[in-house]
């Protein structure tokens, strides 16, 4: 499949760790962003639900996320920062853009 793809994927942060998590997201956003394929991304907080955000990124191909991404040491570091504020895990889809 050709890019751009978007990856989306619904954050449930653990009650009392919203502040926590978003300081490791912004180290994190450090990571993310040297990949190769990574276009850019933005993560947004739900207005109805405290604990909820949405994590959006644009890669060039579904490979540069899912392969290149999740096959790296960058990826070890970036689960180290972020996986333990889930609840439950999320679950990952990946988007591309219809053309209208």
């Amino acid at each position: 499949m050709s890019g751009p793809i978007l990856e989306v994927a619904i954050l449930q942060v653990k009650a009392g760790m919203n502040e926590q998590f978003e300081q490791s997201f912004r180290q994190a956003s450090r990571i993310i962003s040297g990949m190769n394929g990574y276009i850019g991304h933005e993560l947004q907080k739900c207005i109805e639900k405290d604990n909820q955000y949405v994590l959006l990124v644009s890669w060039e191909t579904l490979e540069d996320h899912t392969i290149g991404f999740r096959g790296s040491q960058q990826y070890d570091e970036w689960k180290s920062l972020l996986h333990r504020y889930y609840d439950p895990f999320p679950t990952v889809e990946h988007y591309t853009r219809i053309r209208l």
